[in-house]
């Protein structure tokens, strides 16, 4: 979410948009909840939805890795970037630290050169690459980019793909047919990881029997345009997976919501997808600086109609506050600050947070999982 809220920052222009009104935003879920019974609630992935949209105007897509083991947690990324349709960028972002001192973390960012898009799916660069199989269940992650971390993983897919809607997005504009902006994500939720991260010291990390949950997402328009603000989780435990991916627009956008979220057993079935999702902020601590209430207890709920799943708990470990102004140019700063109530910030969270699964109001399942959930402030109104 970083880098996606900050390379978008990197190629603002403009000033805080007008109210369109409700009619400008079409959220990836709205045909099916309209009624619509021939797009479904979510269906399997194709290579094509596995594929990089390349929009031919301004955009960043990213492919995102969430990966645990027993003792270590982080990510890997790469962010493709596309500046007014003239210019394209790309970069290697990792993350890597202990689950019981995430704040003691180990992170990276590399410029990548030479970068290429090969079968839609395949991103390579001089150092990087990320490659699909053909079955479409097991993606290959090497990067030799940079000397603090040598990544070399083997991400397999253990249950279904999923995308929301007709194709993950939500639409911007008011003709949906030909759209000003776009929000797109699709998902791997639960998956295994096996391989190696070659530190520096010399010390080689092996991951063995790890868990990744994988992302793909496009934002095809500024982030303070797309979204207010962002909440996203990633649970993983021995039985279970749920992840949830939510944002809130502007005022320009009627102040929507969207949500998406999933839920998987450790066989890899889906047990429900839902777009009827809640975040609470049970309790939150004032960040001075900043201004923001941040969560320091949160819960998710997801809600079928008859099944309903919560994770829920305190937020003690902050892995990283992330001042998004700090890192853009000074130029950017300017523009941006002129935007009314801009202040983007994440707060990156990693902790044990307990999951309850309910059938019609009945409580089933109760256990205890990790959980990175990340709280996004990007503006005000």
């Amino acid at each position: 979410m970083w880098k996606l809220v900050q390379s978008g920052l990197s190629v603002v222009a403009g000033t805080q948009e007008p109210e369109y009104g409700p009619e400008s935003i079409h959220p990836v879920c709205s045909a099916y909840l309209n009624g619509d019974k021939s797009i479904p609630l979510y269906s399997d992935l194709t290579r094509k939805d596995l594929s990089y949209q390349v929009p031919n105007h301004t955009s960043v897509e990213t492919q995102t890795f969430y990966f645990i083991d027993d003792v270590y947690s982080g990510f890997a990324q790469v962010i493709h970037s596309n500046i007014i349709g003239l210019h394209t960028t790309a970069q290697f972002t990792f993350k890597l630290f202990k689950k019981i001192t995430p704040d003691d973390y180990l992170w990276t960012s590399t410029k990548l050169d030479n970068f290429k898009i090969e079968n839609g799916t395949d991103f390579y660069a001089d150092g990087v690459s990320i490659v699909l199989n053909p079955e479409l269940n097991e993606y290959n992650i090497k990067s030799e980019i940079c000397s603090d971390n040598i990544v070399n993983l083997t991400v397999k897919r253990l249950s279904q793909g999923i995308k929301f809607g007709k194709d993950g997005t939500t639409y911007y504009g008011t003709d949906v047919e030909n759209p000003w902006g776009s929000m797109r994500h699709v998902f791997w939720p639960r998956c295994s990881v096996e391989g190696t991260i070659k530190l520096k010291d010399g010390e080689t990390i092996t991951l063995q029997n790890g868990s990744t949950m994988y992302v793909m997402a496009l934002q095809g328009m500024k982030p303070h345009h797309a979204a207010k603000s962002w909440n996203f989780l990633n649970y993983q435990s021995e039985n279970y997976s749920v992840v949830l991916m939510e944002f809130t627009t502007p005022k320009s956008y009627n102040t929507t919501i969207v949500s998406v979220g999933v839920v998987i057993d450790k066989d890899g079935k889906v047990l429900f997808g839902s777009c009827d999702n809640q975040v609470e902020t049970l309790e939150t601590k004032k960040d001075e600086e900043s201004g923001w209430l941040v969560p320091s207890n949160i819960k998710f709920t997801l809600n079928n109609g008859t099944q309903k799943v919560e994770v829920v708990g305190k937020l003690d470990k902050l892995s990283e506050r992330v001042d998004v102004m700090a890192e853009i140019p000074q130029f950017v700063k300017n523009i941006v600050s002129g935007v009314a109530g801009t202040k983007p910030y994440i707060y990156q969270f990693s902790n044990e947070l307990e999951f309850k699964l309910y059938d019609n109001d009945k409580l089933q399942v109760e256990e205890t999982g990790y959980t990175y959930n990340e709280a996004t402030f990007i503006t005000e109104s």
